[in-house]
């Protein structure tokens, strides 16, 4: 018999996003939203649950929660119900959450290869700010509540559990961040916390359809962190499995500094809560007029995008993705190929990604002062040989500092290609100049001509295409 020790053991992982929709106003009241504000500057009788306040629903809320729910191909329910959550804790000023139980807005949907196993509208909670050694009462470490995040409108996304490694985790991750900000339904920022990401795990031996007792990980705030916080906690379950434990279902923290995981509380489930009907809602009921409006709202998705892009642009799949996923990236991408002289939608991707991103930094490429149509000169003046690979790069660095003209900058700091007679004349003078080089490749050794190359790239300050340095240096040595 297969003891537990030789075992191989595969991970089952489903994802909860809570994310918070960019309406001007809270889910159940007319406070604005906000963030960075002073703390406790937008409450309301409603968002504090003071006795007597009735919620009122957004309707904002309800149209961007239809729209995610026609871009995740779900089922929209005729009618969904909101339901009281029932918990005390600080940041929960009623001690219960509006949120829905078992009729949810949407169910059965699918994003890429992972099905949706429910969409929901619900309430935020306060924010809990803890307070370091300044902020001690009679030594005790203290936490204080800014309540300008109570009554936030969240929509949480419940995925099946379909995926079977980190990677894929945090990979399907930013194709759903991707997809909601291509909608325009929030800013998906998760340093900010309006997109924030559970991971449920569980391994279970290969080949085995039964589940294994799943933990839960809450509140990663980047994907990076989502998919090692996956991979300690897989470690830690087969480290407990294969020394013939049992999993015990929890809600873990996952410190990325250090890498290590901790308990935060027993899992709770459906009954802990208590649920029952929100008494001052009535239930939801999408009109057709309301479903037409999500439906004019629908954009090319990603996943739509970057398969076009593949497709029709013949760009490589990585690229694709990448321009597609980055919502602002693929859209300067597609506003420069659109301008005048038939750029190489290729080429202008690889400039594009390869040399401008990385300049860029943090910035978003509309912000820059390259401009998009500046970009796709620039790379036909490199495809027409006017400029060099490395002279284009100055050329970009100047853009990327001040703006301009790509035509402009190369005439005024004089970048352009060297011409036939002036280029002929330096590689004679760099093949005399390197005898032993020239030696060499007489001998068989090509690589030689890498010496000869640099003497004229040097001298010419980069103006030449090193393609027709190598076949003059080859012309001239026969």
């Amino acid at each position: 018999m297969e003891g537990v020790a030789e075992r191989h053991y595969e991970p089952v992982i489903g994802l909860e996003i809570h994310v918070q929709l960019q309406t001007r106003t809270k889910m159940f009241c007319s406070c604005a939203l906000s963030f960075g504000d002073e703390p406790n500057t937008h409450t309301c009788p409603v968002c504090l649950g003071h006795p007597g306040a009735l919620p009122v629903l957004n309707a904002e809320a309800v149209h961007y929660g239809l729209v995610v729910a026609m871009a995740l191909e779900c089922d929209v329910a005729e009618r969904s119900i909101f339901h009281r959550k029932n918990y005390f804790y600080p940041d929960n000023p009623k001690a219960y959450q509006i949120s829905q139980y078992d009729a949810p807005l949407a169910t059965h949907g699918r994003l890429g290869d992972v099905r949706i196993h429910r969409a929901h509208l619900e309430e935020d909670a306060a924010k809990l700010v803890h307070t370091g050694s300044s902020g001690r009462i009679h030594g005790a470490e203290t936490s204080i509540v800014d309540f300008n995040r109570a009554g936030t409108p969240l929509l949480e996304i419940v995925s099946e559990p379909d995926l079977r490694a980190p990677h894929e985790a945090a990979e399907w991750a930013r194709l759903l961040r991707a997809t909601l900000k291509r909608l325009g339904v929030s800013d998906v920022n998760m340093e900010e916390g309006s997109l924030r990401v559970d991971a449920n795990v569980s391994i279970r031996p290969v080949g085995h359809a039964e589940f294994g007792t799943k933990t839960e990980l809450k509140n990663m705030n980047s994907f990076r962190f989502l998919e090692r916080g996956i991979e300690a906690e897989i470690a830690r379950q087969e480290q407990i499995v294969r020394g013939g434990g049992e999993v015990e279902q929890e809600t873990l923290h996952f410190d990325p500094s250090s890498g290590a995981l901790s308990s935060l509380r027993s899992k709770e489930e459906a009954h802990d809560y208590r649920y029952f009907p929100e008494p001052d809602l009535v239930p939801l009921a999408p009109t057709e007029q309301m479903l037409a409006r999500a439906r004019d709202a629908m954009p090319e998705l990603p996943a739509a995008r970057a398969e076009r892009f593949e497709r029709d642009l013949s760009l490589p799949a990585d690229t694709a993705k990448l321009l597609a996923f980055r919502t602002e990236y693929g859209d300067y991408f597609e506003e420069a190929l659109a301008g005048d002289g038939g750029v190489d939608a290729r080429t202008l991707a690889n400039w594009l990604t390869v040399e401008l991103a990385p300049r860029l930094g943090d910035s978003e490429p509309a912000a820059s002062k390259v401009e998009p149509r500046a970009l796709a000169e620039l790379v036909q003046l490199v495809s027409s040989k006017t400029v060099s690979q490395s002279a284009a790069k100055e050329v970009l660095d100047v853009l990327a500092a001040e703006g301009g003209s790509p035509q402009a900058i190369v005439q005024e700091r004089s970048l352009g290609l060297a011409g036939a007679d002036e280029l002929g004349e330096i590689v004679d003078r760099a093949i005399e100049q390197n005898a032993a080089a020239v030696d060499q490749i007489k001998a068989g050794k090509d690589k030689a001509i890498g010496a000869i190359v640099g003497a004229v790239m040097r001298e010419t300050k980069g103006r030449a295409d090193g393609g027709e340095v190598q076949r003059l240096i080859r012309e001239r040595l026969g």
